[in-house]
């Protein structure tokens, strides 16, 4: 009777367990069925900075490095061999042309010229005798006084009178030239470079050293080289005035702009490079011959879309910006002609006003939700 008993209540607490676990089962089956039916949690949005691709005049620029240089620089030599008297500059200053510079010593010229004079006033004298000799040969023939070989010699004598002088002049003339030389002026107006020779130096033509040199500072040139590939368009520009240079001193940032003065007739085969030469006011004297200096050729002015640099992507199939569009960052593949200063001109790709990100694209792909932000002042 008991082992009834006992088996009577082990089927019941199998009973239950059984519902139990039922029951667990159904309930695990409607919970989990309502966990599935619930939307997935929506992707948080990217912080982006954004900037506008504008379309405005762009300038089509040529960077290079190029030289200063004179347009003009004299070196002054003596053409005299003599000493040195005077020194009327300071090294290094500004002279105008027909400025004194250097007197030289003129005693021996000067004696020179004494003896030239002498000789002129006495060939003079003998040209009077000598005309008047032949008047009074001329007159005595018609009466019968004299011989016809009489009136002969006096001419000759009044004819080499007159040759005699005008040598004389000639040595006279050429002295007085020799004397101005003992003048060294200035031919042209510019900057003076330090005198070579001070005073009591003997110098002479065939010195190889210059006494100075001048150098013209206003206008200069600026000497440059360019691709072949812009010979074309800047020959252009320049049949109707509209190209120029721009020359900057490296780490000053003062710049002067001028023109195209010259463009060398030939392409260096080796680089492929064409040679051209910029004239520059320079009335502040900002350009230093012989200073290197970044130019910039100007060779036209023309409207086009352009976007920061930073924003420009590249990838194996080309260059791409991340355009947004209705709150997400959509992939734009576009064509970029060149760049400049941090700004990359689109040839194609974009029409203007579009938002294009420049900061954040790490975290982009195409669709992904973004929260534009507006690029910082300065950047």
């Amino acid at each position: 009777m008991a082992s009834g008993l006992l088996k009577r209540r082990g089927l019941l607490i199998l009973g239950v367990c059984v519902i139990a676990i039922a029951a667990y089962a159904t309930r695990s089956m409607w919970t989990g069925g309502a966990t599935t039916a619930q939307a997935p949690p929506r992707p948080q949005a990217v912080s982006v900075e954004v900037a506008k691709a504008e379309k405005k005049p762009v300038p089509l620029d040529v960077d290079s490095i190029g030289a200063v240089t004179p347009i003009s620089s004299v070196a002054l030599k003596s053409r005299l061999e003599t000493t040195i008297m005077e020194v009327h500059f300071e090294d290094g200053a500004r002279v105008k042309e027909g400025d004194l510079l250097f007197t030289l010593d003129a005693r021996q010229i000067d004696a020179q010229i004494a003896q030239a004079e002498g000789n002129l006033a006495r060939s003079k004298s003998q040209l009077v005798a000598a005309e008047r000799d032949l008047k009074r040969y001329s007159d005595l023939i018609g009466k019968g006084a004299t011989t016809q070989v009489s009136v002969d010699n006096a001419r000759t004598a009044s004819d080499t009178a007159t040759a005699t002088i005008q040598a004389d002049q000639a040595i006279l003339d050429n002295l007085k030239v020799q004397k101005s030389y003992t003048r060294i002026t200035a031919p042209i107006s510019g900057r003076i470079s330090a005198a070579t020779v001070k005073v009591g130096n003997f110098v002479r033509p065939a010195d190889t050293s210059a006494l100075a040199t001048i150098n013209q500072m206003a206008p200069v040139y600026v000497t440059f080289a360019i691709p072949q590939r812009v010979l074309s368009d800047l020959r252009d520009a320049m049949k109707v005035g509209q190209a120029s240079v721009t020359a900057t001193i490296p780490g000053n940032g003062k710049s002067e702009t001028g023109t195209v003065a010259m463009v060398e007739n030939t392409v260096d085969a080796t680089t492929g490079m064409v040679t051209v030469r910029g004239i520059m006011g320079n009335e502040s004297e900002l350009l230093w011959p012989g200073i290197l200096v970044n130019t910039r050729l100007t060779v036209r002015t023309e409207e086009a879309v352009v976007v920061p640099s930073v924003g420009v992507q590249r990838s194996q199939t080309g260059n791409f910006v991340f355009v947004i569009r209705d709150g997400k960052a959509q992939i734009q593949p576009v064509t970029i002609s060149r760049t400049f200063q941090g700004i990359s001109v689109v040839d194609s790709g974009l029409e203007g006003g579009e938002d294009i990100v420049v900061d954040g694209q790490l975290l982009l792909s195409n669709g992904t939700p973004v929260a534009p932000r507006s690029r910082k002042a300065g950047a």
